[in-house]
């Protein structure tokens, strides 16, 4: 048989023992949610949920747990929120005034409101632990009291100084006075108990007189006692095929608490309730830590499985490059490991879980903001050349506007035409409709120019007829196989002194000039491929003055850096196994055949570097 004191210290075991179950619990039933996709609104309507649910007359400690807990994830998350629009909203300052002086932020409402919020949680929490543990201290203080009425009236008995019936009386009225009073704090709890017990012990084995209330109460103790085994016994028995609920482990630690205040019974009875309501809890506390186990190995499982995506992730953010295309297919590869991410559904524990999950979307965060950042760069470069030809076709409509078609302003349209070739590339949702306007407005100077000057447009037809004239010359020698450098040479300089053709005409005299040419470049037998290749170009490219024959160039200007790509990878990989080829029996002989190729790589290479400018010098 064991005494009160033995049943509480099994007691304060078994209940420290369902704390720690439901604390795990919690990990298991709660459900994870991504804040990672949640906006101002929904963590502003979620601070208000929590403040309703602190505010609570029945709000309790694991209340608050649970809500701080909840406050230190998403704090993180909202602060990224807020970080990203101040961000942005220094960079829209920066953009309107040019620099970040005077930037002065001030947060949108939702913002407000979800910090007021937060240090309001925060105050209820330390206003309600404050309370409690000063009502720890004040039921300390009233149980300490109690023990000592409830002495003097065990002494006072002992020596009979008191009447037997109002002895009795006092001691019930201790008894109600202490199961009401609430919980102190744990380091006093099991002495007072001890003490409490102690006394009353004292107090019914000196009163013989009263032996017969003593069994009655002892009686009634039991058969409450008996009633709250039985309930246990039956939340027990209900897990048969069934899981165990935290509602269930809930309800037997309320029936297992409400066992402990009731006072002694026949001893003998008592021991087999006990050892009944110990079995009875005992089974629900394996229940729970075998199905705690199960669904850790579920949780490990998971977390496993994310681990590896995130793994697979990280080289990610290291990732660099200049090509657009090249960007976009390492942004497939994310979003692919991204919706394997958001597809591999189920929960993991706790800590690592949320610590993996921050990790996992701060990498993913990282690539993007990388990758912006490189657009960002590419567009503001890109805008500022259409910044710098939109002034250059301000330019030419202004020296349009002034009605003068001096000499001194030709100058200037053709100088403006040269600088628009040293600019680079626009947006390119701009990239037709800049080049048309400047086209346009070049077009419309030089028109007017003709228009004026029938004198001039004299000119321009004759000046059509000598291109023609050559035109032809170039096409005899190339059909009768006369075809030479040196006279080629002489064509393009005599072209080159034949001033304008009329407008009408030009595109179809240049590109017969470009055909005849061309005919004539193959014609001549002592140039290699190479050369004729070379002398082509340089004349496409001095023939390039209209849009269509400016996107032939910008065309011809990929496939080469296309070509060089192809080359330098070649070479890299002759170069880095080149040493490996002396190891083997003919490894000289292989050697020797890879140095040959890599010479002719890098000098087909340089040949492309030099068309490359040649291209790049004429757009």
């Amino acid at each position: 048989m064991i005494n009160d004191g033995a049943e509480l210290s099994e007691s304060e075991q078994l209940t420290q023992e369902s704390v720690a179950a439901m604390e795990e619990l919690e990990v298991v039933e709660e459900q994870a949610v991504d804040y990672s996709q949640l906006d101002k609104k929904d963590f502003v309507s979620l601070l208000e949920n929590q403040f309703a649910l602190a505010k609570s007359e029945k709000a309790k400690p694991a209340n608050f747990k649970r809500t701080d807990e909840l406050l230190k994830e998403v704090k993180v998350f909202f602060d990224q929120i807020k970080k990203t629009d101040r961000d942005e909203a220094e960079r829209r300052y920066v953009a309107e005034n040019g620099s970040e002086e005077g930037f002065d932020y001030k947060p949108d409402e939702l913002t407000q409101r979800f910090e007021s919020l937060y240090r309001q949680i925060k105050d209820v929490k330390n206003h309600y632990f404050q309370d409690l543990e000063k009502s720890k201290d004040k039921n300390f203080v009233i149980k300490t009291q109690l023990l000592q009425r409830l002495r003097e009236l065990v002494d006072a008995d002992e020596s009979n100084a008191k009447n037997p019936g109002t002895s009795w009386q006092e001691f019930k009225k201790i008894q109600d006075e202490w199961k009401a009073a609430g919980n102190i704090a744990s380091p006093h709890n099991s002495t007072l108990w001890a003490t409490f017990h102690a006394l009353i012990d004292r107090y019914y084995s000196n009163r013989n007189i009263y032996y017969e209330l003593k069994e009655l109460d002892r009686k009634k103790n039991l058969q409450l006692k008996g009633e709250l085994v039985e309930k246990v016994e039956a939340l027990a028995q209900s897990l048969e095929g069934k899981s165990l609920t935290r509602a269930i482990l809930e309800e037997a630690n309320a029936h297992f608490d409400e066992y402990k205040h009731i006072g002694p019974g026949p001893k003998a009875e008592q021991e087999v309730l006990w050892q009944r309501m110990k079995v009875a809890l005992d089974t629900l506390h394996d229940a729970r830590r075998a199905q705690t186990e199960d669904q850790k190995q579920v949780l490990s499982q998971n977390y496993e499985i994310k681990s590896k995506i995130y793994e697979d992730l990280v080289p990610f953010t290291a990732f660099t490059s200049s090509s657009i295309n090249e960007w976009n297919e390492k942004t497939k590869e994310v979003v692919a490991l991204q919706e394997q991410w958001v597809n591999a559904k189920g929960q993991m524990l706790r800590e690592e879980g949320r610590e993996l999950s921050k990790k996992f979307w701060a990498t993913l965060k990282t690539f993007f903001h990388n990758k912006g950042e490189f657009f960002r760069q590419l567009e503001s470069k890109r805008e500022q050349n259409l910044k710098l030809k939109t002034e250059l076709c301000e330019a030419v409509e202004a020296i349009i506007e002034t009605g003068e078609d001096s000499a001194a302003n030709t100058d200037k349209v053709i100088a403006l035409q040269k600088q628009w070739k040293q600019i680079g590339q626009v947006p390119e949702k701009f990239k037709d409709t800049i080049f048309d306007r400047f086209k346009k407005a070049c077009d419309a100077y030089f028109d007017r120019k003709r228009a004026k000057n029938s004198e001039v447009e004299r000119e321009f037809v004759e000046n059509l007829a000598q291109k023609q004239a050559i035109c032809e010359k170039i096409e005899a020698g190339a059909k009768a196989g006369e075809a030479n450098l040196k006279d080629l040479n002489a064509f393009k300089s005599e072209w080159s002194s034949v001033g304008f053709v009329p407008k009408k005409d030009m595109q179809a005299i240049n590109k017969r000039y470009i055909d005849a040419v061309n005919s004539y470049v193959s014609a001549i037998g002592k140039l290699s491929s190479k050369e004729r290749e070379q002398v082509i170009l340089e004349n496409e490219v001095a023939m390039a003055t209209d849009g269509e024959s400016v996107r032939n160039l910008q065309r011809k200007e990929t496939d080469i850096r296309r070509r060089m790509t192809q080359i330098e990878n070649d070479l890299t990989i002759w170069q880095n196994n080149i040493e490996f080829f002396g190891r083997s029996k003919n490894g000289e002989k292989v050697r020797a055949e890879f140095e040959k190729k890599i010479i002719a790589a890098q000098k087909q290479l340089a040949d492309l570097k030099h068309q490359l400018k040649i291209v790049r010098e004429a757009l």
